[in-house]
């Protein structure tokens, strides 16, 4: 018997709960119409085989010899009429391997060396079967190829093309070329357990129309379409990714994995470039990861480069970990309903807008983004599900009316915008955290910008940028905030240094682009007590993203001393 995979109940016991259905909560809201719903045909046998029934089918250079039942030859074609164990090994200049099992059983291809072109139709081609499991003997290296047209009009359409349920795992190497059209494809779903797959595809990679689940392997793909791809548009209960964990490669022309309803990946690493990358926008959907419901992502390793939205969601967007870096021609996250970071390192070296929902919510995490527009932007979208008077369900509401709402919980965000550092259509609500902006030099844009309301009770801000529509948190808040403008424009990296009247330092940044106005929100700042503040001058601390810590600050210039006397006080 070949040997179980040692980690199948491990896997199993993670993707039943998930993946009893085509989906019901592995990504898209259950409040969704979830109403037809197909089983994952993933099982624990359809990795166990008896090797003393195997039929052998040796392929070499134009004919074909079959040991065994279940299998016929006529020239250099193949067809596989009954289930069972197939092992294939050799190699065929121009032929054909079809699957057309009518009866019940799983049809096994145990792939042990195989070379395979097919000029005018797909090199592997499944019509019928329960369901189909490639098998990728150790150590063995399998490609096919087809050619650019085809013989027939409709399907097949890929090199591995199956109209049935399809697995594929093993230790060994398949190399896919898909001149065509795709690369490889289900028209059910598509299971890939295991194996290092490349995949060359004239449109899309790899593409299981009910359901793609990728539970390990290395995966690379190169697709004039999509890399990765599930695109059920029939079924609401289908069309969805979930990737439990493996190394993947992908350079697309269209988005590098793209789900008609949800993606869901619990780990990974992930190299990803879209189009010609960050340098150019693309005109045609050219995105890093996207769903049209629920983008999910617990943890992982993500580096992306995009002509389009590096992560985006039609709807609902949940990121919970993870280390990401990301340039984008457009948006570095986007969700058009609900945006919410739980946590992970997330870096956006390049944007148009770097965070865009029009629900945000930031409860902790590690966050970098410079942006040639917005930073972070409530904005967009239809608002997704909100409570009455707008807001994430659960979440603390802002007094504005808009249904537009940045949460700031937690986490440390630095933002360098051309535009709006931090804008929201709406209402600011920080409980705790740590913003720095680094904001707009022109005056029609704001370090901070909010239509409704902004009420901060914890956390600090620090933000510079122009003084034309510079805003400080609102008087709901109950920490207190600091309005400094200058009399005229500061040049970058002059330093700012406010300090208690007895001349203990609270901070000292560097703005990085010329500023005339600064925000300061801090705890420390008490009412009833004085301050000064300076700039320029030196100091001898570390300094991260602008502001300087352990260190001693040797005064400059003295801007003004000032009294707390409300919950913003504007120095002028």
């Amino acid at each position: 018997m070949n040997r179980l995979k040692s980690n199948f109940l491990l896997m199993s016991a993670i993707l039943l709960p998930l993946l009893m259905a085509c989906h019901t909560d592995i990504g898209v809201d259950n409040t969704e119409e979830d109403v037809e719903k197909t089983t994952i045909h993933d099982d624990p046998s359809d990795y166990v085989w008896d090797n003393s029934q195997v039929t052998e089918i040796v392929m070499k250079g134009s004919s074909v010899t079959v040991t065994g039942t279940g299998a016929s030859v006529a020239g250099s074609v193949v067809t596989i009429s009954s289930s069972g164990n197939y092992r294939i090994s050799g190699s065929l200049s121009n032929g054909q391997v079809i699957v057309n099992s009518t009866g019940t059983g799983i049809v096994r291809l145990l792939l042990n060396g195989v070379n395979l072109i097919c000029a005018n139709n797909a090199p592997v081609y499944i019509i019928a079967a329960d369901k189909v499991v490639i098998n990728l003997a150790a150590n063995s290296v399998n490609s096919f190829t087809d050619g650019s047209s085809y013989s027939v009009s409709d399907e097949p359409n890929a090199a591995i093309f199956s109209k049935t349920d399809l697995t594929i795992f093993g230790e060994g190497s398949l190399t896919v070329n898909g001149n065509y059209n795709d690369g490889i494809t289900s028209k059910d779903g598509l299971i890939i357990d295991s194996g290092n797959i490349t995949v060359n595809a004239l449109d899309d990679g790899i593409r299981g129309k009910d359901y793609l689940l990728i539970k390990n392997g290395k995966i690379n793909v190169k697709a004039g379409g999509d890399g990765l791809k599930s695109d059920n548009e029939t079924n609401t209960g289908c069309g969805y990714i979930s990737i439990l964990t493996g190394a993947f490669n992908i350079n697309s022309k269209g988005d590098a994995i793209s789900a008609q309803t949800s993606v869901n990946i619990t780990d990974g690493k992930f190299d990803i470039i879209t189009g010609s990358g960050s340098s150019t926008v693309s005109a045609t959907s050219a995105k890093g990861i996207k769903a049209l419901t629920k983008l999910m992502i617990e943890t992982g390793t993500f580096t992306i480069n995009t002509a389009d939205d590096g992560l985006h969601s039609n709807k609902n967007m949940i990121v919970n970990s993870g280390t990401f870096s990301i340039s984008s021609a457009d948006d570095g996250l986007h969700a058009d309903s609900t945006l919410v970071i739980n946590g992970g390192d997330i870096n956006i070296t390049k944007s148009y807008e770097g965070i865009e929902s029009a629900i945000i919510t930031i409860n902790a995490g590690n966050i970098h983004v410079i942006s040639s527009d917005d930073g972070v932007n409530g904005a967009g979208g239809g608002g997704g599900t909100t409570t009455p008077g707008g807001g994430f369900p659960g979440q603390q509401q802002g007094s504005g009316t808009s249904k537009y709402f940045f949460y700031l919980n937690g986490g440390y965000i630095y933002v360098d915008a051309m535009g709006d550092g931090v804008d929201v259509n709406g209402s600011i609500v920080m409980t705790n955290g740590n913003l720095i902006i680094n904001g707009p030099t022109a005056n029609d844009n704001g370090a901070l910008d909010y239509d409704g309301t902004c009420q901060v009770t914890g956390g600090t801000i620090i933000a510079a940028g122009s003084s034309g529509m510079a805003q400080a948190p609102g008087t709901t808040s109950t920490v207190n905030s600091i309005l400094l403008t200058f009399k005229s424009t500061q040049a970058a990296g002059t330093l700012v240094n406010f300090q208690t009247a007895e001349g203990k330092e609270l901070i000292t940044f560097a703005p990085s682009k010329k500023f005339q106005s600064v925000v300061l929100t801090s705890p420390e700042l008490q009412k009833g007590s004085t301050y000064k503040v300076y700039y320029g001058g030196s100091s001898s601390g570390t300094v991260t993203d602008g502001v300087y810590k352990n260190g001693s600050y040797t005064s400059g210039t003295q801007y003004a001393s000032f009294t707390i006397s409300s919950v913003v006080t504007k120095v002028n």
